[in-house]
């Protein structure tokens, strides 16, 4: 699947249904409390809430004030009980609406009812599953997906994405086939098919052919490469947050930091935000001298002509000079630091390892990377990357690092190296241990469903010695030494430099080539199974190309800048410290 234009794709559904659904069922609610009111809301939620129903949207309904609460939900909940009961005491009487999204759980009206202020208070849902972020970027906007489930084991966002599949479905019709590959992504799937069967069937023309489920710990390596297109740079950089970026006065060349949308609608960006970055430069001082052009057109002009051109074309010419002279400072920006031999080095590691050569040297990188603080997440990310593309961390390597690491980061992230051991992603190789063949053999046993927890019980054991076998299998490292032209990617390495195709995407290509799994059967093996493919309708209308791939825990931009195909994710922004939280971790 060679690199192509996402935005070429045809007829993409309208998505803005989705925020016109929310946002009249959120009116409703605000309705059900007439006259003047005040809003708390969530500090995660002041984003996405902004991109559905801004201010002046809410003060139509009679919102008079607004507060953002910046606590945990269970801390939210104990501080509004405490507001319920302190107005109780004084003899203050106020009506009370919480209102609960994506939905409500038990436990939330389980601690209203030992706070006492059960009766006092109404509670509803709002079903905001999904906030559309571009023509083919949905999320679900939910930052704790990840480690809720892969970490804690805590499945109440099952629901929700099951929830959202069957809204999708509702507004856009059946879809002919789903595809996955996962425990959750399985489980995703269960959850939504009962909602089918719970709910009336109508029939309508779909927008969607396939859906394609893939949990995140499938492919843990590509979220852990360094991500070189343009749009992967700014998240890593600038970080985007709900669709949005805000560049500071470094980038803005004033006093003043500027919030900008990242979407198909700025047509500076929709064109380079696949692009690998060392072309970035060349296209953007074209577009510079193509717009120049375009001001140089009012020479000579009559008044007529003068009048016509400020009515037609003067607008928004100036809308793509503020842009273009944003993405040119972003771009300064990112080339100052990514430029650097720090970085130059980091990725000369990161494909060392990828490839499985010169791992001496790749961890003499590691030691000097973490002695000198240059990155504490890189620093993680290096060493996760070696853990998994070497079947875990020698013992002798694994201590050293792991004693350098706390030295030079903190003793507190004892708690973040256990939780990447939990998760598979940070693992010290035993004594004598043969990871390969040993676990083959598990696998292969290991196959009955009257067994699932014995199954279960070796997942993180298995996870960690395939990727060289699964990379073989793949051909998800191009040969080295062949010259790579990034201005004309041949295959979905580019995004990588040309250095490694990204495991996840490959897959959906095999799958969507084979339409299912047969003969990437020992492939599913590697990857713990928990493989499927369910025809659900027989469209006559199945030669419409457009495909969902629903990522549960996150996706990479360098992900979505490959695969042709509408993507949803769990949630919006892909960084390493929100796979590990390591900042709640400490």
């Amino acid at each position: 699947m060679a690199h192509t234009e996402r935005r070429d794709a045809p007829g993409l559904p309208d998505f803005s249904l989705l925020k016109r659904l929310a946002r009249d069922q959120l009116i409703f609610l605000l309705e059900q409390l007439p006259g003047k009111k005040d809003l708390f809301i969530d500090a995660d939620l002041m984003s996405p809430l902004d991109r559905i129903a801004n201010v002046t949207i809410l003060k139509q309904h009679e919102v008079d004030k607004l507060y953002k609460v910046e606590l945990k939900p269970i801390f939210v909940l104990t501080m509004f009980t405490d507001l319920v009961n302190s107005d109780k005491v004084a003899g203050r009487f106020r009506r009370y609406k919480i209102i609960f999204t994506p939905q409500k759980f038990y436990a939330c009206e389980t601690v209203l009812e030992e706070q006492g202020v059960y009766g006092d208070v109404t509670t509803d849902e709002w079903n905001f599953y999904i906030l559309p972020l571009d023509d083919d970027i949905l999320s679900l906007e939910l930052p704790e997906f990840f480690r809720d489930n892969f970490l804690e084991g805590d499945q109440r966002w099952v629901t929700t994405a099951g929830s959202a599949l069957h809204l999708l479905q509702s507004v856009y019709g059946s879809f002919s086939k789903v595809y996955g590959i996962g425990r959750f992504a399985k489980m995703v799937y269960e959850s939504w098919r009962e909602l089918m069967e719970e709910g009336e069937q109508r029939t309508r023309q779909p927008e969607f052919a396939k859906v394609f489920l893939i949990d995140r710990d499938v492919d843990f390596v590509t979220p852990l490469c360094s991500q070189v297109v343009y749009e992967g740079l700014v998240d890593d950089i600038f970080r985007i947050k709900c669709g949005s970026v805000e560049f500071g006065p470094n980038v803005t060349s004033s006093d003043k930091s500027i919030k900008v949308m990242l979407n198909s609608q700025d047509k500076v960006f929709d064109e380079i935000r696949n692009e690998h970055f060392s072309n970035v430069f060349g296209f953007l001082s074209q577009k510079a001298k193509n717009l120049q052009t375009a001001y140089d057109k009012r020479r000579g002009m009559d008044i007529q002509q003068m009048k016509a051109f400020v009515a037609d074309e003067l607008k928004g010419l100036k809308q793509e000079h503020r842009l273009l002279s944003l993405h040119i400072g972003a771009s300064e920006s990112m080339m100052k630091k990514k430029t650097k031999q720090d970085f130059q080095e980091l990725l000369k590691t990161e494909h060392s390892l990828l490839e499985g050569f010169e791992i001496c040297e790749c961890i003499t990188h590691i030691e000097e990377h973490i002695n000198r603080q240059v990155s504490m997440i890189d620093s993680l990310r290096l060493l996760c990357l070696l853990s998994i593309t070497e079947n875990g961390i020698l013992s002798k390597d694994y201590k050293s690092l792991k004693a350098q690491y706390l030295q030079s980061y903190g003793i507190e992230h004892l708690l973040t190296f256990a939780n990447l051991r939990q998760l598979g992603l940070l693992e010290e190789q035993q004594a004598g241990e043969t990871l390969t063949v040993m676990e083959s053999k598990v696998g292969k046993l290991v196959t009955d469903k009257t067994v699932g927890k014995l199954t279960d019980a070796f997942s993180s054991l298995a996870k960690k010695s395939n990727f060289r076998a699964l990379s073989k299998r793949l051909a998800l490292v191009p040969k080295s030494g062949e010259e790579y032209d990034l201005r004309v990617p041949r295959d979905m390495a580019y995004v990588f430099s040309g250095a490694y195709i990204p495991l996840s995407c490959k897959l959906i290509e095999q799958v969507m080539e084979r339409d299912g799994w047969t003969g990437l059967e020992e492939v599913a093996r590697m990857l713990n199974g928990q493989e499927f493919a369910v025809t659900e309708a027989r469209n006559k209308t199945d030669a419409q190309r457009i495909v969902l791939v629903m990522f549960l825990g996150g996706c990479t931009y360098s992900e979505i800048s490959n695969v042709f195909c509408v993507f949803i994710n769990t949630y919006s922004v892909k960084q390493m410290e929100y796979m590990v939280n390591i900042k709640l971790s400490i």
